[in-house]
């Protein structure tokens, strides 16, 4: 989740939707728990710390039930909380070591935050990174949206030599403006060997393929990834809150859902 004041491929308001495949769904969660419930920890993993995450951010990242938490409405809460003047808590959640794929659709509903400084996400980072590193391991921004732009979600690719503010992004306008704040909207990707298609609400923006790499960079999405869930609060790329952010604020995630193509249904 590093900042992407990059290349920008691609911008489509609503184009046709995405080619027609058979999927069958291989993992999910519904966040149909009880109210107050953290993250099935069958599932998920916390980031935990105020490290600046590599973006100069200026959360705290917590498990603490302020912060995440399942609303007892089939809902995932993850929530942006004010301490105290420049002092923040969220949450980051991963599915590392417990669950990881490669190729297939990765989508989940989520209602995002409002407020300049908040920095909501959804995204994968490559299972070799722990061997590799950042940005080797590769990484899938399937949506993040910082608050001075709450029309605006961007997809984007990391690797070496395409990361940071030369990451491979596009975004995608809700037509006529309307926020992301104002109501659940469905983000995903399209995953196949070299190939990453992104869309919201089955409208595609954008199709990202070995082709559109800087001369002589390496593919790096050809292996398994895992996925993350957070609301970051200021950094790089949007800036801190200002006088006109409220706190708290909440990202809502609905589900969270990865299918494969169903060959037993003749999916190409």
């Amino acid at each position: 989740m590093k900042p992407i004041c990059g290349i920008v491929l691609f911008l489509f308001a609503a184009v046709c939707g995405s080619a027609q495949t058979n999927w069958k769904l291989a993992w999910s969660d519904e966040f149909n728990a009880r109210a107050n419930t953290p993250p099935d920890s069958s599932k998920w993993i916390y980031d935990l710390g105020a490290t600046g995450w590599g973006n100069n951010e200026l959360e705290k990242y917590t498990n603490s039930s302020d912060n995440v938490f399942q609303d007892g409405n089939g809902h995932l809460v993850i929530r942006a909380v004010k301490i105290s003047a420049g002092t923040y808590t969220s949450a980051r959640i991963k599915t590392q070591g417990k669950f990881e794929f490669q190729y297939g659709k990765l989508e989940a509903r989520i209602k995002l935050p409002k407020g300049q400084g908040l920095w909501p996400a959804f995204w994968m980072l490559g299972n070799n990174m722990e061997a590799e590193g950042w940005p080797a391991c590769g990484e899938i921004d399937v949506m993040e949206n910082i608050g001075k732009e709450p029309s605006t979600v961007h997809g984007t690719i990391h690797g070496p030599e395409y990361f940071a503010g030369q990451a491979l992004t596009s975004k995608y306008v809700l037509t006529g403006a309307a926020p992301f704040s104002d109501d659940f909207h469905v983000f995903g990707v399209e995953w196949k060997p070299g190939s990453l298609t992104f869309y919201v609400d089955q409208q595609k923006f954008a199709e990202m393929t070995p082709a559109v790499l800087p001369a002589g960079a390496k593919w790096v999405f050809d292996h398994p990834f895992w996925i993350l869930l957070n609301l970051a609060v200021g950094g790089d790329w949007p800036g801190p809150p200002d006088a006109t952010t409220e706190f708290p604020q909440s990202m809502l995630v609905d589900w969270v859902r990865v299918y494969q193509p169903d060959t037993a249904a003749g999916a190409k």
